[in-house]
């Protein structure tokens, strides 16, 4: 069997043991698991990275425990706002979204600007007019309600202040970076990475984070990595870390875990911006590097077992 390489991740921050119940636990491993799963049948048909983290993302967005799709949190008028982007590192070409609402799947709507629209970042209303004309599966807002966001947003709404995709707002201290990604490398040697977001609870004034953002949430270059981000975006935009771990790998010669360090234990903290990524070098080399207390995450190489990871 010719190598391949998949991670994904569901978002980072104060992820805890003592604010987990087992049960929810064994929940967010299947649902991590299913994503891979998704992505490394692909994988081993001989079949493309992008297509694999497609596929992947896809499977967390279907999953309302994930800030994505049909996870996504509530803006501070009461709906959904979604942000993705998709890099394929072969050729540069990259594909994203802001703003948008009703789109199941953001990460397909990325695709497609990506492979058909001529450009490569496409926001709010004409976005999804985009992805109407290009007869991608749409839903209705009662698609996206889950109680458990109403709940958050609830908590906040009435206040000028934003969440980190908090799941319980009387634990105090934690926070969650919502966001799920995947990185992937092919049979072929083509490297590829996808993201997706909902963004922050109660958030205003068409605020974007990193996500959409290609150098800064996502990235993918062929002769480096491919990086897919998750944190407070604020920072990963200023820091530019997903193009950042490429350009220390490429330009001084740094290991992808090396790099990855660097930026995320180094430069990151430094700023005060918490938070993680997955990367995956050309060579097949996984980095799974987070400054958080945890990060939901999952990683498999051809012909061995999946594994899932949540807690540091």
């Amino acid at each position: 069997m010719k190598k391949f390489s998949i991670a994904i991740h569901g978002g980072a921050g104060t992820i805890l043991p003592a604010l987990m119940t087992p049960q929810k636990e064994l929940v967010y491993r299947a649902a991590l698991t299913e994503a891979i799963q998704q992505g490394s049948a692909i994988l081993e048909k001989g079949g493309s990275s992008l297509a694999a983290v497609e596929a992947a993302v896809i499977s967390l967005e279907n999953f309302p425990l994930f800030n994505a799709g049909k996870g996504a949190v509530f803006t501070n008028k009461g709906c959904h706002e979604m942000d993705a982007s998709i890099m394929c590192g072969l050729n540069l070409n990259a594909g994203a979204v802001s703003g948008i609402s009703n789109v199941k799947n953001p990460i397909a709507l990325a695709r497609l600007v990506m492979e058909k629209s001529g450009h490569v970042y496409l926001s709010g209303k004409e976005a999804e007019y985009f992805a109407r004309n290009q007869g991608l599966q749409m839903e209705e807002d009662a698609y996206f309600f889950t109680d458990e966001r109403y709940k958050q947003w609830q908590g906040v709404k009435d206040s000028d202040t934003y969440q980190l995709d908090h799941t319980d707002k009387t634990e105090q201290g934690e926070k969650k970076f919502g966001t799920v990604g995947a990185v992937a490398l092919d049979q072929h040697g083509n490297l590829a990475a996808a993201t997706s977001t909902g963004g922050m609870t109660n958030k205003k004034f068409g605020r974007v984070g990193d996500t959409p953002i290609i150098g800064a949430g996502t990235y993918a270059n062929n002769r480096t990595c491919a990086v897919s981000c998750t944190g407070h975006g604020e920072y990963f935009i200023r820091a530019v870390v997903a193009y950042d771990v490429s350009c220390l790998m490429e330009y001084k010669g740094l290991s992808l875990s090396e790099a990855c360090q660097v930026v995320v234990q180094d430069k990151l903290v430094k700023m005060g911006g918490e938070g993680g990524l997955i990367a995956v070098d050309s060579f097949g080399n996984l980095s799974l590097t987070f400054n958080s207390e945890g990060m939901y995450r999952a990683f498999q190489f051809a012909g061995k077992p999946i594994v899932t990871e949540i807690y540091k």
